[in-house]
């Protein structure tokens, strides 16, 4: 029982630290969501020197500027963005890098809130997980005995399930920011088009971790109450007999008829209560006839 309770302890713990992992690198990135949207090129730099293909090319004097409508080519360019909790990118289309805005000044007003909610509730996510996963640590190193390490083993459990109901309500709270802000967002940010990332999968992978966390936790702690009850039932069933014999005074020829109905009338039949388990030995079933004879001799002479 300790090795497997042991085993399943490790697989917990192991999976409480992968939905950490994947809980802070989605909360600490900004890949939760990426798309594309249509900016007007701007006007190309008169000291480039080379085609510049993302820009218009602005009028010399009298002469007046080439807009796309004219010249055939693509008034817009397509520009990629990616947008997390902190702060959402695009990139630079006049210059090399990219350009970041903070996302909670791109939300609307009314939608501020909710998304600080989420902050939160990521914050205490991560937080709660830490304290599971001190929790299954102390108890597979340094619990002392069966019963502290049942009692870390369920405060790890309440810890982890709550941090997962967090980390759920946390993530449905941003995806609905998002396409508020999507909708409701200012002009020069709004998508054209957009989809989940990378980070996204993070943090629902590390929510998909901390449930199994949570209900393998559980399951160790249940089966391990479950066989407790099961070896405290056979003992008291085993030491129920003894206490009888001792306490009343039986006669002896019903003493007699309780061990001859007892005694295996064979050897294999004997052989077969030993082996099932019965707490009998030939030595002492003997003794107890020979002192039961010798009384009943003492009364006949």
């Amino acid at each position: 029982m300790g090795i497997d309770r042991r085993h399943r302890a490790s697989f917990a713990l192991a999976l409480n630290f992968i939905a950490l992992v994947f809980g802070v690198t989605a909360f600490s990135t900004s890949y939760w969501c990426e798309g594309s949207r249509k900016v007007v090129k701007p006007f190309c730099q008169s000291n480039f020197r080379g085609k510049q293909s993302n820009c218009i090319e602005s009028g010399n004097g009298s002469r007046p500027v080439q807009y796309s409508w004219e010249t055939g080519d693509d008034k817009y360019v397509i520009c990629y963005f990616h947008a997390g909790i902190w702060v959402s990118c695009e990139e630079n289309i006049s210059g090399p890098g990219e350009k970041c805005r903070s996302f909670i000044h791109l939300t609307p007003p009314a939608e501020r809130g909710v998304l600080w909610l989420s902050i939160v509730a990521e914050i205490l996510y991560i937080l709660l997980l830490i304290v599971g996963l001190s929790l299954m640590c102390v108890e597979i190193c340094h619990y002392t005995n069966v019963i502290d390490g049942l009692k870390l083993n369920a405060f790890a459990a309440i810890f982890t399930v709550l941090s997962g109901l967090l980390g759920m309500v946390a993530h449905m709270m941003y995806t609905t920011v998002f396409q508020m802000t999507v909708n409701l967002g200012p002009e020069d940010w709004r998508p054209q088009t957009w989809d989940y990332g990378w980070s996204y999968c993070l943090a629902w992978g590390s929510f998909t971790c901390c449930m199994a966390a949570s209900v393998t936790t559980i399951n160790t702690y249940t089966k391990t109450i479950l066989e407790f009850k099961h070896k405290r039932k056979n003992l008291e069933r085993s030491l129920k007999i003894k206490p009888k014999l001792i306490e009343h005074e039986v006669p002896a020829e019903r003493v007699w008829d309780r061990y001859i109905s007892s005694v295996p009338s064979s050897t294999e039949e004997f052989l077969d209560l030993s082996s099932n388990g019965r707490k009998m030995s030939s030595g002492s079933v003997f003794a107890d006839l020979n002192d039961i004879l010798e009384a009943q001799g003492e009364e006949y002479c």
